[in-house]
Formats: C-alpha cells, structure tokens, sequence
C-alpha cells in the first residue's frame, strides 16, 4: 500500500486518535507561545553584524546621539505665533514633565535630560562687549508679558543652531526634541505625553512624531489589529463556506485547520527562542488562507460527489485519491516559495519564510489528516441533505447561478480560444508598461492611515518646521601621521609663506628655534612642548613692531601642530559650509546643522553681532578661540554632537521633511554628487547613519534578496511541476498563471503608483504559492478527464463541472473571505488584503480561461502520447 493510501486510511479508521493527536500537539505548542518576546524594530532588519547596522551605533556612541521623539506645538490662530505667555507656560510645564519621563519598570529606559532641546533647555548666544559673549538660558522661566515673549523669539531665530529645528520661521509652532535611551520607550513617552496634553486648554495644538515613535506605535498597534483582523478574516470565510455548502458543521474543520496551523508554527517560533518581529507578527494572516485552501478542495469535491456515492468512507476514499498529489505538490511548492526567503540577507525576513513554509506543511498534513477524520466523526444525519442541488433538465451536473456560469464559460474558452489568448498578450503588454514604473520606497510613518494622529503630526511638523527626520553625514579624516623631520620641514615651509615672511630677521630667528628646539627632543610631543616654551620666552622679550610677527609665526605651528585636528581649520570649515549650501539646493533637505554654523554664530557674536563676521575666522587659533568661547556655555558637551574632542571627525546632522527611502536616496546621490564634483582641502571619508538611512538599506536588502529568492524558486517550481506531469510541456504550461498573475499584479502596482514596500515584497512569495494551485488542478483533472473522453473538447465540458466549482469556491472564499483586512487601521494589513484577493482573482481567472484556450490551441502537442494519469 502507498503511502498516501496509508494515510488515508489511518485517517478514516482512526478519527478521534487523530484528533486527540492533534488537540495535545496544540497544548503543547500553545503553551511555548507563553513565553513570547516581541521585537518591533525594523533595525533589526538588518543583521547585528552589518557594517551599516555597526557604524551606526559607533557614530551615536561618538557624538553621544540618541534616538529622538519630536513633539510639536503649534498655534496658527495667536498673532504671535506661539511666542505668546500663555502658550510658552503650557511648552514649559510639557518640557519639565518631559524630561523626568522614566518607565517604571526599568529605569534604564528613559529620557535623556541632558540633552532635551526645548525653549528651556537651549542657550541664547549674545555679545557682552567687544571680544567676549554671554551665554544665558533661552527661556529659563515662562514669559510674563508680550514683550518678552517676543524677545525668546527674535533670539531664537537669530541663532541658526535653533532656526527650522526649534523654532519655526513663522513663530507658529516650537519643538521639543525628547533623546530617549532606548526606541521601544517611544510609545510609552508618547503615551504619558499625550495624558498630559489632555490637561491643557486653549488653541494650542500638540504634535508628537518621529521614526522611533511610529515604529513603536507601529509594534503596538500591529499586535491588537492582528486579534481583530484575523478572526474577522475568519468569520467571513466561515460565512462564504456556509453559503456554498449549507453544512454548519461540516465546514467547522478548515477553520480549525487553519486555527491550529496557526498555534503549531507561532508556537514552534516562540518555543525556539525567536522574538516576534514585524515580519513574524504576519504569519498568521499569510498562513491562514493557504491552509483552508487545500481543506475547501476536499470539502468541495466531497459535497458534489457525496449524493452519488451515499458513503462517506468511500467519498473520502475517491475525493483523497484524487486530490492527494495535487495538494501535496500545491503545497510544497507554496512552502519552496516562501522557505526561499531563508535565502535573503534579512534575519527575520528568513525566520518569516522558514516557518510559513513549515506552518504549509502542517497545514496540508493536518488537512489529509484531520478533515477526514472529522468528517468520520460526524453523524450521519449530519450528511443527509449535503450536495443536493437542484439538476439541469437533462440531469447533467448542477444548476446553481454558479454552475450555469461556469459552463458558459467553459463554452467560452473553448469558442473564443484566439481572442482570449490575443487580449492576454494585451494585459501582459500593459503589465509590462506598468512593471517599469514601480517604485521602491517605504517610510514606517506611512504604515498608519492618513488621518492617523502620528501621521497628521508629521505632515504638521515638516510643514511648519525644517524636518522631523534624521539622517548624519560623518566625515572623517584620514589619518596623516607626523614624524619630527615632517614636522620642522613644514613648519619652515610655512614661515616662509606667513605675510611677514619678508622679514628675515625674525624668520631666521624662528629657524633657530626650530632647530634648537629639535636638537633637544626626541619625539613630536616634546618638540612642540619646547618649542612653545622657546617660542613664549621669544615673544615676551620681542620689540612691538616684532610681537604681531612672531604671533603670526605661532598659527604657522599650531596649524601643524594640531594638523590632525582637521575640524579646526578654517578651510574644511569652509568646504562644510559649501556642502551645506548644497544640501539646501535639495528638494527634501529642510536644513544641515554642523560645528562650522557654531562657529560663525559665536564668531560674529565676538564681534559685537556685526552681520558681516556671520562667517568661518581666516585662522585656525581664531575657529579655536569661537570653540573655546562656547565651552563657557551651560551645556558645552553639545559641541560633542557636532564634532568629536579630538576634532578628527565632523558630523552634519540633517533634518529631512520627508522619510521616504527614495528621498534619503537622493540625499545621499546629492551629497556624492558635491564631494566628486568638489574635491576637500584634505583627505576626508564619508559615510551615514541615522534611522532614516538605516532604512533604506534594509529595505534595499530586502528588495534584492526577495527578487533572488523569489527567481530561484520560480525555477524551483517549474521543475517540480515537470516532474509532477511527467513532463517539461505541461511544467511551462502550469507555470502560465503564476507569470500572469505575478505581471499584471505588479503591473497594477506601477500603474496606480503604489510604492513597492515591504509587505508587497513579501506577498511576491505568497502569489507564486497561491497561484500555481489552482493550474495543477486544473491541469491534472484535464488529463484525467481527456483520458476518459478521447478529446479535449469533451472533457472541457467535465471540467466546468465539479472541477470548476472547487477552484471559483477556493477563489470566492479566499478573495472575498480577507476583505475585512480593508478596514485594519495599518496599511501593511490593508496592502495584505488588497493583494491576496488580487491574487486568488488573477490566478483563478488567468486558470479558467487562459488555461483551456492554450489546450485547446495546443491539444495535438499536449495530449499527445498522455495515456495515464500520472496522479
């Protein structure tokens, strides 16, 4: 006895040990889902061994960054703006609640006080008299009159550290940057901040966004939708069932099938010690409707054939014969698709994969197992009236809406053959048109719907503000060590450059020291500390007229001497500056900030706010002097955000408006568009970090390593249907519904300009799974059929019968049956819904008629030498 005859037949012989079986499975499995941990951060996308992932890291631990939660208040109503004393009391208090914000359970996951930037947190930068500065809080109380509301204001715009980041150009709306140490605080922070916003009055709008705050939000919210849409999904699925089989208890066990499919693999996942990511969060939904397809085949079949036969063993028996190869190979290759994955460079892009395709294979054993147990273990009566349908008046088949339809259209296919080939060519044209138009894009704050609170506060805050995303541009100098011989060598040659170079006198005294102070050390250190003693003892017994050239002669060393220090110098200042004006020229950059607008900031301020010094000092002691004068300030570690101590490497923080990856994309072409075009003053690298990069290369990974994959189980599954039919013909023609099927859903896609995101890339696996399904049914009952009849024309009439019926079932049910996920608040859920009815509508459709118009055409070629069913 065959093995599936085995199966079958422990099955019918056997119902309730299978049942108990597979009921104490599910406890057991069940129970590890206990133990879940879930992980929502799509950084881990990326493997914690990727260099981008590393860097990244380096950079925040470098300039002491955190992740940041933007909270936005803004008022279009005041004619002030919000500089107005009612509205700058209530950004007070939110500020001082702000910054004590802890999670109670772990005081490690908090907000980061130091580096809170509010009105009340931020230094105002103003001269004191010629030469020096003052630095005072920005608002260290709330203003009590107009006057001074204004005066928090105009300083606050004067000082372009806060102009677009804190402060909008209009004064109508104020930031509040909340540095958290760890991103799954975010919902938490944004929660508590929003119980407190719920206590102020007045016109005041209050806004709260930012990556980290969309995907928590987004880990949150996925895990309730998911409790609400999955069951929903059921619940409709069950109801089609009912109307097309009028069996309340017989149509029980897909749902359970697809239930404890669902249990074996999330249980199987979590027991394993895998954290459930975004991606696994989906099982469930992707799983389901491959799990009641095969299920809706037997019941199918069983309900047409049940009043002939009038033995429920030996319907189960034939329907089984028949139907056993087809689901085993449908399901094998839904699981090669999907096991693919496993091959792409995203860790749990691949746990996704692995366990959808073990959670296929289960599906399909518990369905051979457990449906005709459960149809055993029904009674009798249960059964009576199952698959009475009115018939035609010749007694030929059914003569239901559905039937009668479908022998039009097998009428149809078969008259119209040409026409149906011609105009799918067409559609394949369109689809190819619209396949080059797709874009690859995705942002986590566009997984909420529009009118969602996290999305309205993005579009408010980038409209009014410079950016709520963040991206850094490091660069960093490549490092040019200096030996002594080096050292005094460029040192003269310097002097001899110094505008008083003409006097030889001192140029030579210079020369002397120089050599003196060389004869005396042994290292690069000890020459310039004794030459800074030699030099001092110079200076302090030199005529007037001498002292300015000796000064001058003294930046000739500090510029060697600090030449690693690259950040100081006045021409890299300049070359930031340039880059700066060109990011500015880009669409989506709202403004940079670098150490160089510090330092033309202090450096007019040093100059009594004169306009005309809003600029980089012409010598590196002078940048030093702006730099030191800052370190005098109430928070002097903020110059470690822009630069390093050891002034190697420079970081430009850029606010974008938008999260798009095809907008951090041009960021970076336009940065590397100006560093080919514009060579630096010395040798620098660059490289990025931030949220908003880390995002686009792991959507890049994912895009790329989903179209490998996705390639090499398409050949996969042409082979296996080769072998399956015995033949290469046959393979390429079930392979014909998934190719249009796959063309015209993402020619759709680059039609309608949906972007190609992250669950559109995943649901590629689920379409080469669903798809092939039906054409190996269709395929194999045709040369069952053909082989009875003789000819394909009339066979085509047996297979509009009960074969035809089971594939628009599975099609109606699976299609209509996930509407519900239309309604989920996240669009990742919406775009699941949308395709798998796109998906079982194209395939069925590119199934029953593209299929027999081909067999028609090519019945010489194709029957040819069929004489046994090889199923």
């Amino acid at each position: 006895m065959k093995i599936n005859d085995r199966m079958i037949q422990f099955s019918i012989h056997n119902p309730r040990r299978v049942t108990i079986i597979m009921i104490i499975v599910a406890l057991i499995l069940g129970t590890l889902m206990l133990r879940v941990k879930v992980d929502t951060d799509p950084e881990n996308m990326l493997s914690e061994e990727e260099a981008v992932r590393i860097f990244h890291h380096q950079v925040k631990q470098d300039f002491t960054l955190h992740d940041v939660v933007v909270v936005g208040v803004v008022n279009e109503k005041h004619p002030d703006g919000v500089f107005n004393p009612a509205t700058l009391r209530r950004v007070h208090e939110l500020t001082q609640f702000a910054m004590h914000l802890t999670d109670p359970d772990n005081p490690d996951r908090r907000v980061v006080t130091r580096n809170v930037i509010a009105p009340g947190t931020v230094d105002s930068i103003d001269q004191a008299g010629p030469g020096q500065i003052r630095f005072e809080w920005l608002m260290p109380s709330p203003p009590r009159t107009r006057e001074e509301a204004l005066k928090i204001r105009d300083r606050a715009l004067s000082n372009p550290l806060l102009k677009g980041t804190m402060v909008s150009e209009d004064g109508q709306a104020v930031a509040i940057y909340l540095p958290i140490t760890y991103k799954d605080f975010a919902y938490q922070v944004r929660a508590r901040l929003l119980e407190k916003i719920a206590t102020f009055k007045g016109d005041d709008k209050f806004y709260i966004t930012g990556l980290p705050v969309a995907e928590d939000t987004f880990g949150v919210e996925m895990f309730v939708q998911m409790a609400v849409s999955a069951p929903l999904a059921m619940l409709m699925i069950f109801v089609l069932m009912l109307l097309f089989f009028r069996n309340f208890k017989l149509i029980i066990a897909p749902l359970i099938i697809a239930m404890v499919s669902v249990i074996y693999t999330m249980g199987l996942l979590i027991g394993t010690g895998n954290t459930v990511h975004i991606m696994s969060s989906m099982i469930p939904i992707f799983l389901m409707p491959i799990a009641v397809v095969d299920s809706i085949h037997i019941l199918s079949e069983f309900f047409d054939r049940y009043q002939k036969v009038r033995n429920r063993r030996k319907t189960l028996e034939q329907v089984l014969k028949h139907l056993f190869k087809p689901m085993l190979y449908t399901s094998l290759t839904s699981s090669a698709g999907f096991a693919s994955l496993a091959l792409t460079p995203i860790p749990p892009v691949r746990v996704f994969g692995i366990f959808v395709a073990f959670g296929i294979m289960v599906a399909w054993l518990l369905t051979i197992l457990f449906i005709p147990a459960y149809i055993m273990l029904l009674k009798e009566k249960t059964l009576a009236n199952l698959g009475l349908v009115k018939s035609t008046a010749k007694g030929q088949g059914h003569d239901s809406f559905l039937s009668r339809q479908l022998r039009w259209l097998g009428g149809f296919s078969y008259t119209r053959a040409k026409l149906i080939l011609i105009l799918s060519i067409m559609a394949l044209g369109v689809a190819g048109y619209g396949i080059t138009k797709i874009q690859i894009n995705d942002n986590p704050v566009r997984w909420f719907q529009k009118d969602h609170d996290i999305r309205v506060a993005d579009r408010v805050l980038n409209r009014h503000l410079s950016g709520t995303y963040e991206a850094y541009l490091v660069l960093k100098g490549v490092e040019d060590k200096l030996d002594l011989p080096g050292a005094v060598k460029e040192i003269k040659a310097g002097l001899n450059a110094t505008p008083g170079s003409d006097n030889r006198l001192v140029i030579d005294q210079a020369v002397k020291l120089l050599d003196q102070a060389r004869t005396a050390s042994d290292s690069v250190a000890a020459f310039f500390e004794t030459l800074n003693r030699l030099w001092e003892e110079k200076m302090d017994s030199a005529a007037d007229a001498e002292y300015d050239l000796w000064a001058d002669a003294w930046d000739v060393i500090e510029q060697v001497r600090n030449r690693g220090q690259i950040f100081k110098r006045p021409d890299v200042l300049q070359y930031i500056v340039k880059l700066q004006k060109h990011l500015r020229q880009s669409n989506v950059v709202g403004k940079s900030n670098s150490v160089a607008d510090l330092v033309k900031k202090v450096y007019q301020e040093l100059f009594e706010a004169d306009p005309k010094y809003f600029r980089i000092p012409d010598t590196q002691n002078a940048v030093a002097q702006t730099l030191i004068s800052f370190q005098s300030s109430h928070k002097p570690d903020d110059l470690w955000h822009l630069v390093t101590p050891d002034y190697t490497q420079a970081n430009i923080w850029i606010q974008l408006k938008s999260g798009d990856n095809k907008d951090m994309e041009a960021t970076v072409k336009h940065v590397q568009t100006f560093i080919d075009q514009n060579p630096a003053p010395v040798a620098l690298t660059h490289n990025w970090a931030g949220l908003t990069y880390l995002n686009v290369i792991w959507q890049d990974k994912m895009v790329t390593g989903m179209l490998k994959s996705f390639l090499g189980s398409f050949v996969v599954v042409f082979i296996m249907m080769a072998i399956l039919f015995r033949s290469p013909l046959w393979g390429l023609l079930a392979m014909v519904p998934l190719t249009v099927t796959i063309a015209l859903i993402y020619g759709i896609i680059g039609i309608v300009g949906k972007d190609y995101d992250m669950p559109v890339a995943v649901l590629s696996s689920l379409t080469l799974g669903l798809a092939v399904d039906f054409a190996i049914h269709f395929l194999q009952r045709s040369r069952s059929e053909y082989e009875k009849t003789g000819s394909w024309k009339a066979a085509a009439v047996e297979m509009f019968e009960e074969p035809a019926r089971a594939i628009t079932r599975n099609v109606i049910v699976i299609a209509v049956g996930f509407t519900p996920l239309l309604l989920a608040t996240l669009v990742p859920y919406q775009t699941v819904g949308i395709f798998l009815a796109s998906i079982m509508a194209i395939s069925g459709i590119a199934t029953m008629f593209i299929l027999p118009a081909l067999l028609t055409l090519l019945e010489k070629w194709m029957f040819d030498g069929v004489v046994k069913s090889p199923i």
